[in-house]
């Protein structure tokens, strides 16, 4: 691992960026044809890049049933406990409508409703994450989503019995197996098979996200999702091996994932670049992790653990450990995070998998304005507006003027057709 000075991290950090015109042309291309084409453009690609020709889109009832089978009773029972937990969490993000009345006779209120269909992406083959099902369908079930529809492709033909099983644990019954950008256009634009959502959420590789992001406006997305993160601020109580097991944990995800440290102990640097060498030995994505931490990774030395929060903030990692003697005792001076991990017994992965917060989370810096995927993210809420004649007197006359210092005449007519009829007004015309 490379150990780095702050302003040269940072220096570095935005310096970084990748264009992606290419992609952006190939999904723009297969977006295009799979909203003149539909089914049989879906069918075409997914010959193409995932090798299987499929005469239906929709996932066979049988591969449900033989993932029943696959799947062992240990593993049901933790997904069923994940369950419980990720969805007891997200019951707490519930809101209602609300509504207030005003003595001059207003009324006014916000009614909140689920949306109406969503699509959920789940990445599919090797790369196949059952949590991905998780912490993508249960917040839109808690927020009342009646129609949930799953695209997840099935290269060669090979499908992951595990997200199988979490799809009918849940009670999706609603499965493509299609992926890659035509997925993305088929759920947003809708084909003969496939009804057109609402919204999509879900990680893949960059052709959906770029893909998401072309259909964005058409329907909502949740988030342009970026290579994995985690920054540790530690003090010289943190474990040196826990600490490199925690940052290869993510090193381990992807070439461009970001593992970074940082320590005012110079003890505990060396300690931790020592546990990295041998534990990336014996670690089966060594290759990976290895690139990782040689391009996105490294040890910042500051002078304080105040030095390493203000870097904490500045770099708004998705996932952030605070490897500390107090976490506590930091914890208020956090502003920008996907999600906190307080002290030695939280690893990140109880957040990917267990605890029961969403790991469906900002990355890049981005949460210095967004947050975790949440309850919220499947709802609208409409503003209600109620006056009554006596609250439309009162405040008539102010409101016109308002929209005459905007230069909006019929804006201010619509007031006063109500508060004059044919009448004249304060300032002399005829309404």
């Amino acid at each position: 691992m490379n150990i780095w000075d702050v302003e040269t991290f940072l220096s570095r950090r935005r310096r970084q960026g990748v264009r992606y015109d290419e992609q952006r042309r190939a999904v723009e291309e297969i977006i295009a044809a799979v909203r003149e084409g539909g089914d049989r453009a879906v069918r075409a690609y997914t010959k193409t890049f995932d090798g299987i020709d499929i005469a239906d889109l929709r996932m066979p009832e049988s591969w449900f049933e033989a993932a029943e089978a696959r799947v062992g009773q240990e593993l049901r029972e933790v997904i069923r406990e994940a369950i419980r937990n990720i969805r007891r969490y997200h019951e707490h993000q519930r809101r209602t409508s609300w509504f207030i009345s005003e003595e001059d006779g207003r009324m006014l209120g916000q009614v909140v409703r689920p949306l109406r269909r969503v699509g959920v992406y789940v990445p599919g083959g090797r790369a196949a994450y059952p949590s991905s099902v998780l912490m993508n369908v249960i917040p839109a079930q808690v927020a009342g989503v009646k129609e949930i529809a799953v695209a997840t492709p099935t290269p060669e033909g090979a499908w992951n019995p595990a997200v199988l099983v979490a799809l009918r644990e849940l009670g999706v019954r609603e499965v493509y197996r299609i992926g890659g950008a035509q997925a993305i256009a088929a759920m947003a634009y809708g084909t003969e098979t496939i009804r057109p959502v609402d919204k999509i959420v879900g990680p893949g590789n960059i052709y959906v996200a770029l893909a998401k992001l072309a259909v964005f406006g058409h329907v909502g997305i949740d988030m342009p999702a970026g290579p994995s993160e985690i920054l540790i601020v530690a003090d010289r109580s943190a474990d040196p091996d826990w600490t490199a097991a925690d940052l290869l944990s993510q090193a381990e995800h992807d070439p461009l994932a970001s593992a970074v440290l940082v320590t005012p102990s110079k003890t505990l640097a060396q300690g931790v670049i020592q546990a990295v060498n041998r534990r990336l030995a014996r670690l089966p994505r060594r290759d990976i992790a290895r690139q990782a931490l040689e391009n996105q990774g490294g040890i910042l030395l500051v002078d304080s653990i105040e030095e390493a929060v203000a870097v904490a903030n500045l770099v708004a990692p998705e996932h952030l450990e605070l490897l500390v003697e107090d976490p506590h005792r930091w914890l208020g001076m956090i502003e920008s995070a996907g999600a906190v991990f307080l002290g030695p017994w939280s690893p990140e992965p109880v957040g990917d998998y267990f605890a029961g917060p969403n790991h469906v989370l900002p990355t890049g810096g981005a949460a210095r304005f967004a947050s975790p995927l949440s309850v919220d993210d499947f709802l609208t809420r409409m503003s209600i507006i109620q006056y009554t004649e006596a609250a439309l007197r009162t405040q008539g006359e102010k409101i016109a003027l308002f929209a005459r210092a905007e230069g909006l005449e019929a804006h201010a007519q619509a007031v006063e057709a109500r508060l004059f009829g044919g009448r004249r007004s304060k300032d002399g015309a005829v309404r």
